[in-house]
């Protein structure tokens, strides 16, 4: 068996709803796929002193895992006052809706059409809800609407589908695109540097004990495709299903219509650079 420690990030071990920092519990959604891996973590954040609670990603519209997430919050003696979303994707937006009628929330997003209520999110932005701190922290790439959270009294950030607990994620192209996703990376890494942060709570995935080592291997990762991309096209390799066939040769055949999105986009990333 390997060492958890000896893998990229240091993944925490399996996963499960239950707290996994001091404020951040996770609640983890019926949706296991390929894509989903384990399914949505779907996290709910507070002050342990706090009876107000903030909701990231309720997830998909499966409403016994939405009423479980308030009957969580409720065990441990809090409310839900707001919602908020990472990104648009249905595995963790798709319930939002319903959830913000169930609780009397309104719904945060980067995306005016994600919203419900007044109030979107700006980069840069500090969100206090009874005592919680939570400060939003742009990195579009996987997509065009993607945000993460960072919770400074953790030392943690919330990535969404930026970074996972286990494996990589895709550029969704696209709308998402290749230049906006390194430089989200580029922007997560500083935080480890500059603020202390070393825990990942990812939006699929286990817990991620270094962050800074989760996103090094990220950027090397998608260093080393890039390089396979552009040196498939000089062999002749020219469409996109004909370089996922060539790079992807390692990868199941299930995730190569994702694979095909970040091919288009990193095709695309050479054409901008010109070096296709």
């Amino acid at each position: 068996m390997t060492d958890a420690a000896a893998l990229p990030g240091q993944p925490r071990g399996l996963v499960t709803s239950g707290p996994a920092t001091a404020r951040a519990v996770n609640v983890l959604a019926p949706n296991p796929s390929a894509m989903t891996l384990d399914g949505t973590n779907t996290w709910l954040l507070s002050e342990p002193d706090s009876d107000l609670a903030v909701v990231v990603d309720p997830g998909p519209l499966d409403e016994g895992h939405l009423r479980h997430v308030i009957d969580t919050a409720e065990k441990l003696g809090k409310r839900v006052a707001l919602t908020l979303l990472t990104h648009g994707h249905p595995d963790h937006a798709e319930g939002a809706g319903r959830f913000a009628e169930l609780t009397g929330t309104s719904v945060r997003a980067l995306d005016p059409a994600l919203r419900l209520g007044d109030e979107g999110l700006g980069a840069g932005e500090t969100i206090t809800v009874g005592g919680l701190e939570l400060r939003v922290v742009p990195t579009p790439g996987h997509t065009s609407d993607s945000l993460s959270f960072h919770l400074p009294a953790d030392r943690a950030v919330l990535t969404g589908d930026t970074i996972l607990g286990r494996g990589t994620t895709m550029v969704a192209h696209p709308d998402g695109r290749l230049g906006d996703y390194l430089d989200s990376l580029r922007r997560l890494r500083s935080l480890t540097v500059d603020d202390g942060v070393h825990t990942v709570l990812p939006g699929h995935g286990p817990v991620l004990e270094d962050a800074q080592g989760a996103v090094d291997f990220y950027l090397a990762h998608r260093a080393g495709r890039l390089a396979q991309v552009e040196a498939a096209v000089e062999a002749g390799h020219r469409t996109a299903p004909e370089v996922v066939a060539h790079v992807y040769a390692d990868v199941h055949r299930s995730l190569w219509p994702a694979a095909e999105l970040s091919v288009r986009a990193q095709l695309e990333y050479l054409r901008e650079h010109g070096r296709s």
